[in-house]
């Protein structure tokens, strides 16, 4: 067993950190796509849609244009220094080390929680085609089965990554085409009834009041999760200089096609007074067509976008964690790589703690779905913030000609990261106002006095901990295993 620093990270913007580079420019591009594509646009919408109308189109608008503010502020950091566990990194070097290990740990929390959503809602797709089949069960085949990929290599990883983001966009793109053919030549079952004017006709496009169509933002952004995910990828991609803005800029299209898009569609077609929670309103909106199978091909499509999401999370959790070890803030085993360079220890704990999400679907299978989307955003959104404020702080480091400029600059520089900022603060509040969603900051609040008496143990046992960060963070450790 060996021990390697990083050499000249911050200089070269190119790490070695052990990993393998395995993941190519087609499949960095299908992760950043396949990230704007998940469960919480396939399942959460139904909810959403429930609660605002049409009007939750402008909601996934509004709350895509921060998501490109954040990723832009993202992208600016990632080219100026890409190593993998990104997210942790930045929020060490420039916020401290406190905020590394509250961050590492809390986007770790965000992908295990995330994964167990992912999980309960294949599950509940699985019921689609074998309605006796018990939740739980489903919940546990395919918690094994993605084990056994992300255990493999990171190419496996990306290769079937690659396959999952590929199936639900050419999914979309064919619902949205046949959307538009029910639309404009009136076909199908649905043909008398799909109207444009759906989207105002049934007590206006706010139907139940803007402040209504406002309290949805929560569960909106829970459906952009993962689009960060591209952050995590950075030091195991080929060419990071070129993959990386390359998917980044693409993300407005995606946001457009993928949520704005479709939904325009999929309300048109059926009035939005017929989606409840629970249920993929592209499922119930194809079943409404009356095409043959087509309800059966779209619970295939959002069956792989929840897989594809989980597996995703434990590719994520895995290397947050080795991040967390090679800074000495979990323990050294998550640091250690296997032969296949994949962090197999680190991977696997996550993964047993996913398997909660199995315990969740045997106890409390119709809330499971909320309960763990809800933590999921209030993690998601604590690792968004800390994206923004590092990059305020590095745009302000960079003006004082204390670090050098990105390659990749994000556009207005920090204003558009305060607008973000702002709004993710906005969003928290509506939270604590909802009372089905509040329950996150209850576990927020218990996990923040976790990670404090985590700290205070680190800090005792390690009194130069917290000496490091500031504008140059220290130059982790990492072990490897061969």
């Amino acid at each position: 067993m060996t021990s390697s620093k990083v050499t000249d990270e911050k200089a070269t913007g190119t790490p070695e950190e052990g990993y393998e580079r395995g993941l190519g420019s087609r499949q960095v591009q299908m992760i950043a796509i396949g990230g704007a594509i998940g469960v919480g646009l396939f399942m959460g919408a139904g909810a959403n849609i429930a609660k605002a109308g049409p009007s939750i189109i402008l909601m996934y608008a509004l709350a895509g244009v921060v998501i490109f503010f954040i990723m832009r502020a993202l992208g600016e950091l990632l080219l100026y220094r890409p190593v993998s566990g990104s997210f942790a990194e930045y929020a060490r070097e420039f916020l401290g080390p406190f905020f590394g290990f509250v961050t590492g740990w809390t986007y770790w929390l965000m992908w295990v929680v995330t994964g167990m959503a992912e999980l309960t809602a294949a599950a509940i797709y699985i019921h689609f085609w074998f309605p006796e089949i018990p939740q739980w069960v489903s919940a546990l085949v395919f918690l094994v089965v993605l084990f056994g990929v992300n255990l493999i290599s990171v190419k496996i990883f990306g290769e079937v990554e690659f396959w999952f983001s590929m199936i639900k966009v050419t999914a979309i793109i064919g619902m949205i085409v046949i959307g538009l053919g029910v639309l404009t030549l009136g076909f199908s079952d649905a043909g008398d009834t799909a109207t444009v004017s759906n989207l105002w006709s049934h007590n206006g496009f706010f139907p139940n009041g803007i402040g209504s169509s406002l309290m949805t933002l929560q569960g909106v952004m829970f459906a952009y999760l993962a689009v960060e995910l591209v952050g995590v990828t950075a030091g195991e991609s080929e060419n990071p200089e070129k993959t990386l803005p390359k998917a980044i800029n693409t993300l407005p299209w995606r946001i457009i096609v993928f949520y704005v898009g479709a939904l325009l569609v999929i309300l048109s077609v059926v009035k939005w007074t017929e989606f409840s929670a629970g249920e993929s309103p592209f499922v119930h909106a194809f079943g409404k067509i009356g095409i043959p199978l087509a309800a059966g091909i779209v619970n295939f499509v959002v069956l792989t976008a929840a897989l594809s999401s989980c597996n995703s999370g434990m590719y994520s959790t895995g290397r947050m964690l080795r991040d967390l070890a090679a800074n000495s803030e979990a323990p050294q085993a998550f640091g250690k790589l296997n032969s296949r360079k994949t962090p197999a220890v680190g991977i696997t704990v996550s993964v047993a703690l996913m398997g909660i999400g199995v315990v969740l679907n045997y106890v409390v299978p119709e809330k499971a779905f909320l309960y763990v989307t809800s933590v999921a955003t209030a993690a998601g959104i604590w690792t968004w913030m800390m994206i923004l404020v590092s990059h305020i702080r590095y745009r302000a480091a960079v003006d004082a000609g204390r670090l050098r400029a990105s390659s990749f600059p994000a556009p207005g520089g920090a204003l558009f990261s305060w607008v973000a900022l702002l709004f993710l603060i906005g969003v928290t509040f509506m939270i604590a106002y909802d009372k089905d969603a509040r329950i996150c900051l209850y576990v927020a609040a218990g996990w923040a006095v976790a990670l404090g008496i985590g700290w205070a143990a680190l800090k005792r046992r390690n009194p130069q901990l917290g000496e490091r960060g500031g504008d140059r963070g220290g130059e982790p450790e990492f072990e490897k295993v061969g």
